[in-house]
């Protein structure tokens, strides 16, 4: 399938989930959509480092975290617009990326892993101690109500949920444009053999440096909305433990490696949790998650995907 009608079908489903969610007409579907749709983006945006080049990112809730805070920080100053907080907060968030992949990317397999966990802790204690942003009490973002969009008053969660599902479209076009380019092959190579890669005159490093701008831009966009949809931000919520679990395990249950993947699980995983948050308690999501991947890695250690993929492979030889 050719990139251009991917991204029309991917517009089309787009489309299709958003006119959905207006029939339905209940506020709650948008504040859960919004949070499946986050985890969409972070998902997919893991996967690009996690999947397509095999460094395991413990730090995904930092990246998170800075686009949320680089949103409340340009709040206070400058009063932007959110899509243009969006984009500002996505540059800072890749900006760091590249920073952490320069000083982290020298490290490989379990090393690296920890070094993102060590960064998730710098930039928290960071932000504990800048008032400017709240600090440790926190920071309050007051948004409308409504939203005047061409002289009609629509609902804000419903221009939330809105921006959330056109970055899970960028997200997804983004990854499967990357799988299916060359900078992908160059990944995989990097995630099959990296010493044969490098043999082989493949630029490594820059190959990992443009995955962990890519991918930290991503979750920082994901991030940047976040203190609108709160209301209140504070860092045990930014650098929450289930945005780093979520963004690993999401990828895992799905399948790594194919940008299908990451939404499947994310999807999936994400719909268990808001049910389960309204039935029981939102204390169990962790618990979830921790099931579902422990099950995920004895039944289909490649996900869903290389599970579907084994099943008719096996049929076609059959």
């Amino acid at each position: 399938m050719s990139s251009g009608k991917f991204i029309l079908i991917t517009l089309a489903v787009a489309a299709a989930v958003f006119a959905a969610a207006q029939l339905v007409s209940n506020n709650y579907l948008f504040f859960a959509g919004y949070v499946v749709l986050q985890f969409v983006v972070l998902a997919t945006a893991w996967n690009i480092l996690g999947g397509y080049c095999g460094y395991v990112n413990f730090g995904s809730a930092a990246f998170f975290a800075v686009g949320a805070y680089s949103s409340v920080f340009m709040h206070k100053t400058y009063q932007l617009p959110l899509p243009l907080l969006i984009l500002l907060a996505g540059a800072v968030a890749g900006f760091v990326g590249l920073g952490m992949g320069y000083l982290t990317l020298r490290l490989r397999g379990s090393f690296f892993a920890i070094a993102t966990l060590a960064l998730a802790v710098v930039l928290q204690t960071l932000v504990v101690n800048w008032d400017f942003v709240g600090g440790s009490r926190g920071a309050y973002v007051i948004r409308p109500n409504t939203l005047d969009v061409f002289g009609k008053q629509i609902p804000y969660i419903e221009y939330l949920f809105l921006l959330m599902l056109t970055l899970a479209v960028v997200a997804i076009v983004a990854a499967r444009t990357i799988e299916h380019s060359r900078l992908g092959y160059g990944f995989a190579t990097i995630r099959d053999d990296e010493l044969a890669a490098e043999a082989s005159g493949v630029p490594t490093l820059r190959l990992k440096l443009i995955a962990t701008t890519l991918s930290g831009a991503l979750m920082g966009m994901a991030g940047a909305p976040f203190p609108y949809y709160i209301g209140y931000l504070q860092p045990s919520g930014a650098f929450g433990l289930e945005y780093a679990v979520n963004s690993i395990a999401m990828p895992m249950i799905g399948g790594t490696g194919v940008w299908i993947g990451p939404v499947i699980g994310a999807v999936l995983l994400g719909t268990i949790q808001q049910v389960a948050t309204v039935t029981i308690s939102s204390a169990v999501n962790l618990l979830i998650v921790g099931v579902l991947l422990v099950a995920f890695v004895i039944i289909a250690p490649n996900g869903l995907v290389g599970l579907i993929t084994q099943r008719l492979k096996a049929k076609e030889r059959g």
